[in-house]
């Protein structure tokens, strides 16, 4: 019986992933899927960063937009807000994490954008279709490239 729901899994198409260039945002356990085109007419923003030694300019949409495209509210942090985070997934099953009151724009203010653009051009395919860019983040350990979800968790 293990074996048999082991091979249904791995042949099973996981029910999370986006379409291609969408990506997912869970809110309370509900998911809103965000197409390449509700990406593109957000407010747009760009950042030098450096990856490995290389500076190159990525340009897309703030974190703190996207979620408040689904109804998170980021600019008014406090009381149970403090103890919210964000997990942003990439294809491969890579995550990072962010405490909602680190990229807050009246706690923590980090700048973090899902980024679609490099140097003017769409990102790599080794990178895109999203990136997360987090300039002050030394090391880009939670620069994850291949994004397809923002899940937004209470605390355990």
């Amino acid at each position: 019986m293990y074996l048999l729901a082991s091979l249904l899994l791995a042949v099973t198409p996981s029910l999370s992933a986006p379409p291609a260039d969408s990506l997912l945002i869970e809110l309370d356990g509900h998911v809103t899927v965000v197409h390449s085109a509700d990406f593109a007419a957000l407010p747009r923003d760009s950042v030098r960063w450096s990856d490995h030694g290389i500076s190159q300019m990525y340009r897309g949409v703030r974190l703190t937009d996207l979620l408040k495209l689904v109804g998170v509210p980021i600019d008014s942090a406090h009381g149970p807000f403090l103890t919210q985070r964000v997990v942003i997934e990439a294809a491969d099953r890579y995550r990072a994490v962010f405490a909602l009151a680190e990229v807050a724009p009246k706690v923590g203010a980090r700048m973090v954008l899902v980024a679609d653009q490099q140097d003017g051009q769409p990102l790599p395919a080794a990178a895109g279709p999203y990136r997360l860019i987090v300039p002050a983040d030394g090391g880009g350990a939670r620069g994850v490239r291949h994004v397809v979800a923002l899940r937004v968790r209470d605390e355990l």
